[in-house]
C-alpha cells in the first residue's frame, strides 16, 4: 500500500493515506483510499453518478474527518474511477451491495462503522443500505434523489422509453459525439423500479439520518430533500441556502454540518428525537 502523511500540524492527528483494494461479491476490485488516524471508528464515503472517490466533496469530507481524529474510507463503485468492472446506468441495488462488501471488509478488520456518507447517487446507495441492513447507526444523505423517475430525460433525451424499447439501448454522447456510456433497457428498468419511498420507510428508527441539500441545486430538486424528510422516521433536514449540487462555494459549511452530525452524541442532539413522526416539519436552514 502506498502511504503518505499529508497532515503535519501538531494540533491535528497524523493522517496516513493508504490505498486499499476490496474485492466485492462479484470478484471485482473496488479501489479506495483510507485516511487512517488510528481511531477504532471509521466513516465510509460514497461518491455520486459517474464520479469517483477523488472528487469534491469526498476528499474534503475525508480530510475534515481526519482533522477530528476520525478515520475515513472513500472508494470507487464498480465501473467508476479506478475500480474494476463496467459502469452501469441505474445499478442502485448493485452499489448498495458494493457498499455492503466494503462494510463487511472493515468489520473483518475489527473496525466500527460510525457512519456512511453519500453524495448524490451515493446518498441513495447509503439509504438503500440502511433499509436493507440494520447495522449502521448514522447515514448522511447529501443531495440524494428521491424521485428516480426525474432527471432521466435530461440525460437520455425525449421519448427515451420508446427509443430504448425500439433499439434496446441508448448511447449517451458528449458534445463531440463520443459515446460516454450505454444505457440498456435492463439498466433503465433498474432505476425505474428502485423504490426510494419504500426504502425510506424500511430504515429502522435506530438509524439516524441527516439529509443536506443546497437551495440552488439544479441537478436534484430541493423538493426531493423534503420527501426524504417526510418518510424517514429518525431524520434531520438541513438546507444550505445558495449551495449548488456540488457545494462549490459551500465546502466548509457542508463539512461542518456533516461533522457535527457524526460527532454529536444522541442525548445532545435536541433536533433529532428518538422518535420523529412521519411528515414532521422541523428542519434547519443555513444562510452562509
Amino acid at each position: 500500500m502506498d502511504q503518505s502523511v499529508p497532515t503535519h500540524e501538531e494540533q491535528h492527528p497524523v493522517i496516513q493515506q493508504q490505498k486499499v483494494a476490496i474485492q466485492n461479491s462479484h470478484g471485482e476490485k473496488l479501489a479506495g483510499i483510507m485516511h487512517e488516524t488510528g481511531s477504532p471508528e471509521l466513516v465510509i464515503l460514497c461518491h455520486g453518478f459517474r464520479s469517483s472517490k477523488d472528487r469534491i466533496p469526498m476528499v474534503n469530507l475525508a480530510a475534515a474527518l481526519g482533522k477530528m481524529g476520525i478515520s475515513a474510507f472513500r472508494f470507487d463503485f464498480v465501473g467508476n474511477g479506478e475500480s474494476e468492472g463496467i459502469f452501469r446506468y441505474g445499478g442502485y441495488r448493485r452499489e448498495a451491495n458494493d457498499l455492503r462488501d466494503v462494510v463487511q471488509y472493515f468489520r473483518g478488520k475489527k473496525r466500527s462503522i460510525a457512519a456512511i456518507i453519500g453524495h448524490s447517487k451515493g446518498g441513495n446507495a447509503a439509504l438503500l443500505y440502511a433499509s436493507m441492513h440494520n447495522d449502521v447507526c448514522k447515514v448522511a444523505n447529501i443531495s440524494g434523489r428521491f424521485n428516480l423517475k426525474r432527471g432521466i430525460e435530461g440525460r437520455l433525451g425525449k421519448d427515451f422509453l420508446e427509443r430504448i424499447k425500439q433499439n434496446g439501448f441508448i448511447d449517451v454522447k458528449n458534445r463531440r459525439g463520443d459515446v460516454l456510456y450505454r444505457v440498456t433497457e435492463e439498466c433503465l428498468l433498474d432505476r425505474l423500479t428502485t423504490d426510494t419511498h419504500a426504502a425510506c420507510l424500511q430504515i429502522p428508527n435506530s438509524c439516524r439520518v441527516l439529509t443536506v441539500h443546497g437551495s440552488m441545486d439544479e441537478i436534484v430538486p430541493l423538493e426531493d430533500a423534503h420527501e426524504f424528510h417526510k418518510y424517514i422516521s429518525n431524520h434531520k433536514l438541513h438546507i444550505i441556502e445558495g449551495a449548488d449540487h456540488e457545494y462549490t462555494s459551500h465546502q466548509h459549511e457542508l463539512a461542518s454540518i456533516v461533522l457535527d452530525f457524526i460527532t454529536l452524541n444522541s442525548h445532545q442532539d435536541k433536533d433529532m428525537p428518538a422518535q420523529f413522526p412521519l411528515g414532521g416539519d422541523k428542519f434547519i436552514h443555513s444562510r452562509f
